[in-house]
Formats: structure tokens, C-alpha cells, sequence
């Protein structure tokens, strides 16, 4: 599995990007209620950003990448008793039907097939599990410019038909944040960042 993050893994954790975790982290939190019980999984977890910010409010978390390199990141900022796992692979490498809440950020427009990581989460969730999904609005492939990923940005309503389609019921797909970049030098380009919470049915 060639590992696309080996050489920026070190340098990820920039303010910028800590910001946009605590951004949509607190976007999460105003929807979801997480206990202490719960079982979580953060697919395309990096350097754990996300996912370290709620590991106290749940039972146990499974951090999920494909990057050796990032997780190796992860794995120096965790307790030698944390409640936390790593899983170094694709979402479908995780087979265990006991997860209550999963979640991503900025990750899903890296995922190939859509569909299939749904039906997926459905079959490796509980019954009433909560999906929550932060990601880009269709954009014009600016915000990656240089690299080919499968999705430029997303349309809600089409992720929401897929997401019902898989066994879940989209409470709510918003815009709750706008990142600003200078793709283009001189440019500066304002991305819609939505933010997605489904209920296993």
C-alpha cells in the first residue's frame, strides 16, 4: 500500500489544520451526544486531530488511516493506556459489527467508492449508530490542485440518497465552515466545508 502522506505526516499538525478540527469537532458535538459506552471509529484518522479531542467522552476509539506515516504521528501523542487503537489499512479492513459512532473529516472525497464504504459502515455499525461526515462542497479541483483524488467536493443531496440508499437516515447535510486558500497565488479561494449526521436505521 504506497503511503501518499509519508513525507508530510511530520509537518501535519499545523494551526491552521488544528483550527479546522476544532471547528468541526464543535459543529459534531452541537448534534451528537457521545457516551461513554460507545465503541467510535474515525475513518482517515491522520494524526488523530479529530478523533483525540473526543476520545475522553467515549468507551473506546479505532483509528483507522492508510498512512503508516501518519499514524506512527498518532500513536507518540497517545497514553501507553489509552482507550485507543490504531488500524493501519482501508475502512473495509475493519470487520467487527460494534461501532456506534463513525466518523471523518475531510477524508471521504479520498475514498474511491462511495457506495461501497456505506454499505460497508452499515454492516460494521450498531443498530441507531450515528455517521458524521465533514467534508468539501463540489469545488472546481482547485482545492487539490496538484494531486488526483477521486471527489471534488460533494453534493449533499446525492450523498444523502446514498447514504439512505446504504440503511441510514441523514438528519442533517450544512454548511458550517468556509476555509479561505490561496490556490493560485493571488487567488484566494473560498472552499464550503458541509458537515453530514446519519442514523443507522
Amino acid at each position: 500500500m504506497k503511503d501518499n502522506f509519508a513525507h508530510r505526516a511530520a509537518e501535519w499538525d499545523s494551526p491552521e489544520k488544528t483550527k479546522m478540527t476544532e471547528i468541526f469537532v464543535a459543529e459534531m458535538l452541537r448534534h451528537i451526544d457521545p457516551q461513554p459506552h460507545w465503541k467510535a471509529l474515525e475513518i482517515g484518522a491522520g494524526t488523530g486531530l479529530v478523533g483525540l479531542q473526543i476520545a475522553d467522552k467515549v468507551g473506546h476509539i479505532v483509528f483507522e488511516d492508510t498512512s503508516a506515516a501518519m499514524l506512527d504521528v498518532l500513536k507518540q501523542k497517545m497514553d501507553e493506556d489509552s482507550n485507543s487503537e490504531t488500524l493501519h489499512g482501508e475502512v473495509y479492513d475493519y470487520q467487527q459489527q460494534d461501532i456506534d459512532l463513525a466518523f471523518a473529516c475531510m477524508a471521504l472525497h479520498h475514498v474511491p467508492d462511495i457506495e461501497k464504504t456505506l454499505h460497508h459502515l452499515a454492516g460494521i455499525t450498531n443498530a441507531g449508530a450515528t455517521v458524521v461526515i465533514g467534508d468539501l462542497r463540489l469545488e472546481d479541483g482547485s482545492f487539490h490542485r496538484f494531486e488526483p483524488i477521486p471527489h471534488q467536493g460533494f453534493d449533499t443531496d446525492i450523498l444523502t440518497e446514498q447514504f439512505r440508499e446504504a440503511g441510514f437516515e441523514v438528519q442533517t447535510a450544512h454548511t458550517y465552515h468556509v476555509l479561505s486558500r490561496e490556490r493560485v497565488e493571488g487567488v484566494i479561494t473560498d472552499f464550503e466545508q458541509f458537515i453530514l449526521v446519519a442514523k443507522k436505521r
